[in-house]
């Protein structure tokens, strides 16, 4: 036992121990090699899927506004989504339809509720959603159906002819409905290549085909 500077402290006339390697270094070598491929496989199939926002604009052309256009990716081939287990909520307030067009994915529920002063019916002419009649119910009330199909359900009340609404339910849950402006968003739609439809309560609908790479830009034109 000897006393020297400690290369590690820099203090003297500490006793040092003897440093033994004790560490098979080939060992670790080999083992590190063997084991790399598995870990590389394990953070690959760890890493998330990439996705972005579709968002663009939607000219609504011979409208007052763009508003009201719903954009949405249609069915995904192999692809299937659950049920949303929240309700959608349509309020029946100032003799109108809140909001005037509203889009949710296939399966949801959605309450329709009364905040007028009167009675509200609620009713829909269209095969697609079962030509449902909700009846009538007054002030504070709500009722409720599931869009079980594609549909784009045309909503009317019979106590009050001038009210009319729509419920758009579609595929996916990746959809939008424009502002007055023609803007949307898509929020995280997973990067591939996928076939997105607009449709509009005045206008024909239209389509085509996205590849989503991230934030994706994509713009259409309704016309009659």
């Amino acid at each position: 036992m000897h006393h020297e500077n400690d290369a590690r402290t820099g203090l003297p006339g500490r006793c040092l121990p003897p440093i033994v390697d004790s560490i098979d270094r080939t060992s670790i070598k080999e083992d590190s090699l063997k084991t790399l491929p598995i870990a590389a496989l394990a953070l690959v199939l760890a890493a998330p899927a990439y996705a972005g926002d579709i968002h663009g604009h939607v000219t609504c052309t011979g409208m007052r506004d763009n508003a009201d256009a719903v954009v949405y990716v249609d069915e995904i081939p192999g692809k299937t989504f659950p049920a949303p287990t929240e309700h959608a909520l349509v309020d029946q307030k100032d003799m109108q339809f809140q909001p005037h067009v509203m889009v949710v994915q296939v399966g949801t529920t959605v309450d329709f509720l009364n905040s007028d002063a009167l009675l509200h019916n609620v009713f829909s002419p269209d095969k697609c959603a079962d030509k449902f009649n909700l009846g009538s119910w007054a002030q504070g009330k709500k009722r409720s159906y599931t869009f079980k199909k594609p549909c784009a359900a045309t909503l009317l009340c019979n106590v009050h002819p001038e009210m009319e609404g729509f419920v758009v339910a579609v595929p996916t849950p990746y959809h939008a409905v424009t502002d007055k402006s023609g803007a949307f968003t898509i929020k995280d739609v997973p990067d591939g290549s996928y076939t997105v439809k607009v449709w509009h309560p005045k206008l024909s609908e239209t389509s085509r085909t996205v590849a989503v790479s991230g934030d994706t830009q994509a713009d259409f034109e309704l016309k009659k």
